[in-house]
């Protein structure tokens, strides 16, 4: 994490990439629901979290990369299927969500808070609920949809991802299967 220093630093996350067609598929499912609250989420930002770092000095990031290569992954492409549409008041967002994580994610998402810990990131108190942001600043019931929603993230890499002005960055991936 960066220090009271100023020194140079990003806002970094990890995540699940969506793949094109699956951001098509969700944009155009998602303007069916003609939202009139919140902010749309462009669709090229589409992607699952797996977990937030926030700022972190420049520095550290190639460290950081070290410890990503060496978590044990599933050793398969991860498939998540985004079943249910939710809103989360507190947050303010809207998103598709998965009503059954996957074990393999679950435990891909544990191996990488247990790899950060040496960084001084703590492991989250909250849940991990696999989820991909639809709407922010949405402040509204759960929106009504003619098709409940059934989408299929499939994945075989994870990502570092660097967030600058509403803009995602990869800045490094690594397979999902050895």
């Amino acid at each position: 994490m960066s220090d009271e220093t100023h020194e140079p630093s990003k806002r970094l996350f990890f995540a699940l990439n969506c793949p094109v067609e699956q951001r098509k598929a969700i944009a155009q499912w998602r303007s069916a629901l003609q939202l009139r609250s919140g902010r749309t989420v462009p669709a090229e930002n589409f992607h699952l979290t797996l977990m937030f770092l926030g700022s972190v000095g420049v520095v550290q990031i190639a460290d950081i990369c070290t410890a990503a290569a060496k978590v044990r992954v599933p050793g398969v492409p991860l498939r998540v299927v985004l079943d249910r549409v939710d809103s989360w008041r507190r947050a303010g967002v809207l998103v598709l969500a998965s009503e059954q994580a996957p074990a393999e994610l679950l435990r891909l998402v544990y191996a990488l808070e247990q790899a950060m810990l040496p960084f001084g990131f703590e492991e989250s108190s909250k849940e991990f609920r696999p989820h991909l942001t639809l709407m922010r600043d949405y402040r509204v019931p759960v929106p009504e949809s003619a098709t409940p929603p059934k989408f299929f993230l499939r994945a075989d890499h994870f990502t570092l991802y660097e967030s600058h002005k509403g803009r995602y960055r990869a800045l490094a991936e690594w397979p999902l299967v050895p």
